[in-house]
């Protein structure tokens, strides 16, 4: 056990040259402080890039008929819905749901037409559940309960079709066995600022798809969970208790181009991170290692006067502890103003890329907000800590091994 006195002789000789110590320790701080950075913006757009999906629609979660992901087939239905959705809302973990029908058709007006995904939804549901709707312009309204034969569809898609609130479209859907059609009156004409999303959006209530199709019950549950931090824990929770035939994905299955975006960020930043750390682990061994051959005299007396190797080795590592236990107190310092700011204010995302908010079907927020929290205190500890008793081995190796009887004849 590395005692008292050891303890002390390794503070004291941090001070031997204080300013080689404060340098190393400024160093260390911005090092480790650069990472936490980084780490935090990462989190803050990780968690932008995931509610986004989430919520505009996909979900966390999504039960969906078992091949649905392999196929895409709209006209496949969920078996057993009501035990499914009972199962669903039972699981602890859950916020919201929201049921839907999709199926693919042409909308018709006069002589133009305009081919689309018709989503049947519950409007109740849909509208606590998808941003889009929440924090879109409507002329008119969006669907209600009891409402029949009536659509919501985005301004870009009632451009191309030249429509107006009020007009009557004809809807010609692939139903059970046949060509279907019916006409619709538009109740509500949608506005998000984003021309791709507005030319996608065409909703009807559930009950008229399923009258219109033929096809019976919805097509999938969308699942908001409390925290999206466990969707694999989630998932695995859930797969068991639904009926036979259904199937759990996630959002990431829904939207794979926007899931390697966060996964490629996520291995550029922790690329980044091993470069700062491999960094200040190099300027803490010239430091320590320059210390060393300062003291290489006085080291082989202490050898000489029968100090044993390990010894000498738990002093320069704990040169290495308290210098990182400097470092990380320096990038707290640093850093922690930083993201407070990101935390609080966010950087403006959307001044970033020129107002359009929307990646496919996802509409995002308009600033990006860093993650703070308690995990900073432990992440200065444990990469300042490691990094600087990392780079202590080396120096102590070369002290260990340095001749007491040649290291004493050194003038």
């Amino acid at each position: 056990m590395i005692g008292t006195v050891s303890a002390k002789y390794a503070f004291r000789s941090l001070f031997r040259r204080p300013r080689r110590t404060a340098i190393s320790v400024i160093g260390v701080g911005i090092g480790v402080a650069i990472g936490m950075i980084a780490i935090g913006y990462y989190g803050g757009a990780a968690e932008l890039q995931i509610r986004a999906v989430s919520e505009s629609g996909a979900g966390h979660l999504k039960v969906v008929p078992a091949g649905w992901l392999e196929t895409h087939e709209n006209s496949l239905r969920l078996t057993d819905w009501q035990g499914t959705l009972a199962a669903v809302k039972a699981t602890p973990g859950v916020k919201r749901t929201a049921m839907r029908a999709r199926t693919n058709g042409l909308l018709a007006f006069g002589n133009r037409t305009v081919g689309v995904e018709v989503v049947g939804v519950e409007p109740d549901a849909e509208e606590a559940f998808n941003r889009i709707i929440k924090r879109s312009r409507f002329q008119g309204r969006y669907l209600q309960a009891g409402d029949s034969n009536a659509v919501v569809i985005g301004r870009e898609l009632a451009r191309r079709l030249d429509v107006e609130l009020d007009d009557d479209l004809l809807v010609t859907l692939s139903g059970r066995g046949e060509i279907r059609s019916a006409m619709l009156r538009i109740v509500g004409l949608l506005e998000t600022g984003s021309r791709d999303i507005d030319s996608l959006i065409c909703h009807v209530p559930l009950n008229d798809l399923v009258s219109i199709t033929g096809y019976e019950g919805p097509g999938e549950i969308a699942i908001i969970i409390d925290d999206y931090k466990l969707i694999d824990r989630m998932q695995k929770a859930l797969s068991p208790r639904l009926p036979p035939g259904n199937a759990v994905i996630t959002w990431m299955e829904v939207s794979p181009d926007i899931a390697a975006n966060v996964k490629g960020d996520s291995a550029f930043f922790r690329f980044m991170n091993l470069i700062v750390v491999i960094v200040v682990m190099l300027g803490i061994m010239s430091a320590q290692l320059t210390a060393v051959l300062e003291r290489r005299r006085e080291l082989g007396v202490l050898t000489a006067l029968g100090m044993k190797p390990g010894r000498i080795v738990s002093l320069i590592l704990l040169e290495g502890l308290f210098t990182g236990l400097a470092g990380a107190a320096a990038a707290l310092l640093l850093g922690s103003p930083v993201l407070y700011i990101l935390a609080t204010k966010g950087i403006d995302f959307g001044a970033i890329v020129g107002g359009d908010l929307a990646v496919g079907n996802a509409l995002f927020d308009p600033y990006i907000y860093g993650d703070f929290g308690i995990w900073i205190v432990w992440y200065a500890l444990s990469v300042s800590v490691a990094a600087t008793v990392v780079a202590a081995i080396y120096p102590a190796w070369f002290a260990v091994k340095t001749d007491p009887a040649a290291a004493i004849r050194t003038v």
